[in-house]
C-alpha cells in the first residue's frame, strides 16, 4: 500500500467499532488477534481526541435472549449481553470522557451488525457536520463491514484504518474479501502513516 497523505479536517470523525471483551480473545466470541487493535484505535483516539474531533464508540448490548444467539435460532453465542462484563469497553481502551457511545442491537428480534442500526449514530454525524468517517475496530466482516455500506449509503466518505480491524473468518478469506468489498464500495484504506493532522 503506498503512503497516503489524509489530512484531518473539521468535518471528519472516528468511529470504534465494537472494541467490547467479547470480542476479544477469551471472550465468548472471541477474535484471533482482536486485542491487538486496542493500542492502534488509541493511537487514533489521541490524534483524534487533541484535533477536538467527535469520536464514537459503538457497542453490542444485547437482551440476553437476542435474536443473534444460536438458543434463539442465531448463529452466534450469547455474547455483548446489557450490563456484563463481556459488554463492556476493554479498560485499556482510552476512550475518551467526550466520547459518544451507540448501543446497537438492543431489542430481542432485531438484530443490528452496522452502527448505523441505531438512527442515533446518523443523527449525531449530520448534526456535527462530519462528512467523513474514519472506522475502525471488531469484526471486518460482520460489524465493520455493515458500518461501512451503511456509511457510504449515507453519503460519508470512508475511511477504513487497516492496521486497527481484525475480521472473525467464519470461512477463512471472509476478512479479505470484507476489505474487497469495502473497496469496491470507494472506501479507501488508510493506516495511521498515512494520517497527519
Amino acid at each position: 500500500m503506498n503512503k497516503q497523505n489524509i489530512r484531518l479536517t473539521k468535518n471528519d470523525a472516528l468511529l470504534v467499532v465494537d472494541v467490547q471483551y467479547d470480542f476479544l480473545p477469551g471472550g465468548s466470541l472471541g477474535v484471533k488477534e482482536g486485542d491487538q487493535v486496542v493500542s492502534v484505535l488509541n493511537e487514533y483516539i489521541a490524534r483524534f481526541h487533541a484535533e477536538a474531533l467527535p469520536i464514537y464508540a459503538t457497542r453490542d448490548w444485547h437482551p440476553a435472549n437476542h435474536c443473534s444467539f444460536k438458543a434463539q435460532g442465531g448463529i452466534w453465542p450469547p455474547h455483548c449481553i446489557a450490563g456484563t462484563h463481556g459488554a463492556a469497553f476493554p479498560s485499556n481502551l482510552n476512550l475518551p470522557p467526550t466520547v459518544q457511545v451507540i448501543s446497537k442491537a438492543t431489542e430481542q428480534n432485531k438484530d443490528a451488525y452496522s452502527g448505523f442500526g441505531s438512527p442515533e449514530l446518523k443523527k449525531q454525524l449530520v448534526a456535527h457536520g462530519v462528512t467523513r468517517v474514519f472506522i475502525g475496530g471488531l469484526t471486518t466482516d460482520y460489524c465493520v463491514l455493515n458500518t461501512v455500506k451503511d456509511a457510504v449509503e449515507y453519503g460519508f466518505q470512508v475511511v477504513v484504518l487497516a492496521d486497527a480491524i481484525r475480521a472473525v473468518n467464519v470461512q477463512p478469506e471472509d476478512g479479505e474479501r470484507a476489505i474487497a468489498a469495502m473497496k469496491a464500495l470507494g472506501a479507501v484504506l488508510a493506516t495511521r502513516a498515512d494520517i497527519g493532522a
